[in-house]
């Protein structure tokens, strides 16, 4: 349909149907130097020097969209612009409906871009390769973000161990190990089972319950100190998940993995623009047991759990506060080393070594219960309440706390620190034992399906072990 001017609008599909905060050129181009970009943003008026250089110059303007305006910007695109093609040229743009800022730009590349900071998800970014002619639709990345916990999954291996079975295997009793750690059973990769496939089944639920696709998810941080191999699992699972376009990566921090992959993940939501990220802690522990030690097999299972973290306006923000810190000094507490398998080596003759080196493997879990169950009591309350502080709420207004199930003595230990009744506290340790960095997803999984975690609840979170390492989150459940 033609305007007042007598002027039709431009092709309908080069819009593609997408909502777009344009401009309104009523208002003439404000021709500005590249230092005083941001006073054109910002919309305030800027004196353009006599020396400056047309080259050092970008346009700023401002307002609505109309048929004319349609034209301007389908033209733009066609190359009217393309004497700037070895140059940046950036227009600052204000959404009529947002007041957010929008910048186009041409680049040396010879691709024309319009990036969207600060707007609604339905924006997106659009680039016009010049050499191919064709306008591609890109994912616009929101910054500034608030994060929401949208949707859990677990998984856990078929293979039941009871410690009536570990009590023919090594010199303990199911009332000895209950009385000590509160754990009855735990679980153990048997068969085909691989900590991969537990992570794929944990991912799948979390996006089921949070109803989004595969195909949605920009980010997977795998949080393992056991994948399946040993440069990391993410890639694997993000093949298996159908996550295509999804980046991934994989965080090493033992039983603390999970709460640092959950505040990782809101980072790069707030400053890199991430709109769906899938966290998954998971780990295989019972790889690396001394069976014939009742002081460590007691303790580890083999689990996985997920949460789906989404973006969200920062007034929903689920992440109220967070507290995380290291201390290499109690490295030796609590370890799994790499040791040199015996290997003839041959010599030159001249005495140096020849290649291969010795080989190397790990050694079994090595830990001193006293000193670590010492470590948590003292530093895990102080980081929950140094959370709470960053949160601005008092320990009173936690809905539930959710510890590392590491020990359920340790759990009784800090609640009480925290003047925290067992009615809030959430365990499933004695069916599962420390599952490690799946333990605080799984038992949140558990919580969530089950109904005792209601959306808008407050939830206290930590995690603490080998590093040694330790952190707390509050945060909100949906």
């Amino acid at each position: 349909m033609a305007n007042a001017l007598g002027l039709a609008s431009p092709p309908a599909h080069f819009f593609r149907g997408k909502k777009m905060a344009l401009w309104d050129l009523s208002r003439p181009i404000q021709w500005t130097p590249l230092r005083c970009r941001a006073a054109a943003e910002a919309g305030v008026e800027s004196r353009v020097p006599e020396s400056a250089s047309p080259r050092s110059m970008r346009p700023s303007f401002t307002g609505t969209l109309s048929t004319l305006q349609k034209w301007f910007f389908f033209l733009c695109f066609q190359g009217i612009y393309g004497r700037f093609s070895n140059q940046w040229l950036v227009v600052g743009l204000v959404a009529s409906l947002t007041a957010k800022f929008i910048t186009i730009s041409w680049n040396a590349n010879n691709c024309f871009s319009m990036n969207c900071q600060c707007v609604p998800e339905n924006y997106h970014v659009y680039r016009l390769n010049r050499n191919k002619k064709r306008l591609i639709n890109e994912h616009c990345r929101v910054v500034g973000m608030g994060s929401k916990l949208v949707g859990c999954g677990s998984a856990v291996p078929k293979l039941i161990v009871s410690n009536a079975d570990l009590a023919q295997i090594v010199d303990t009793s199911d009332e000895w190990i209950s009385v000590r750690t509160g754990i009855h059973n735990r679980r153990i990769l048997s068969g085909n089972e691989t900590l991969g496939s537990l992570a794929v089944e944990a991912a799948n639920g979390a996006l089921e319950m949070a109803q989004v696709n595969a195909r949605e998810v920009d980010l997977i941080i795998m949080c393992s100190s056991t994948p399946d191999d040993l440069f990391g699992s993410g890639g694997q699972i993000q093949r298996d998940l159908g996550c295509k376009d999804a980046w991934t990566f994989d965080i090493t921090a033992a039983c603390s993995g999970f709460v640092v992959g959950l505040i990782t993940a809101t980072r790069f939501i707030k400053g890199g623009g991430f709109k769906n990220i899938l966290v998954i802690g998971a780990d295989a522990l019972s790889r690396y047991v001394d069976w014939t030690d009742r002081g460590t097999c007691i303790l580890f299972g083999d689990a996985a759990g997920a949460l789906l973290v989404q973006a969200c306006s920062s007034d929903e923000d689920g992440l109220l506060g967070f507290d995380v810190h290291s201390d290499g000094h109690g490295q030796r507490q609590l370890t799994v080393l790499a040791r040199d398998e015996r290997m003839e080596i041959t010599s030159s003759m001249n005495g140096a070594p020849l290649f291969p080196p010795k080989k190397k493997s790990f050694s079994c879990i090595e830990m001193n219960g006293k000193e670590v169950f010492r470590f948590v009591v003292r530093c895990v309350p102080q980081s929950i309440e140094a959370a709470l502080d960053e949160a601005g709420i008092p320990t009173s207004s936690i809905d539930w706390l959710l510890l590392h199930q590491a020990n359920q003595r340790i759990i009784d230990a800090v609640s009480t620190r925290l003047d925290i009744p067992s009615d809030k506290v959430i365990s499933n340790l004695a069916n599962y034992g420390n599952t490690s960095a799946a333990s605080i997803p799984l038992a949140l999984d558990e919580a969530v399906r089950s109904g005792k975690v209601q959306p808008g609840n407050t939830i206290a979170t930590a995690g603490f072990g080998a590093g040694l390492t330790w952190g707390s989150a509050i945060v909100r459940w949906k």
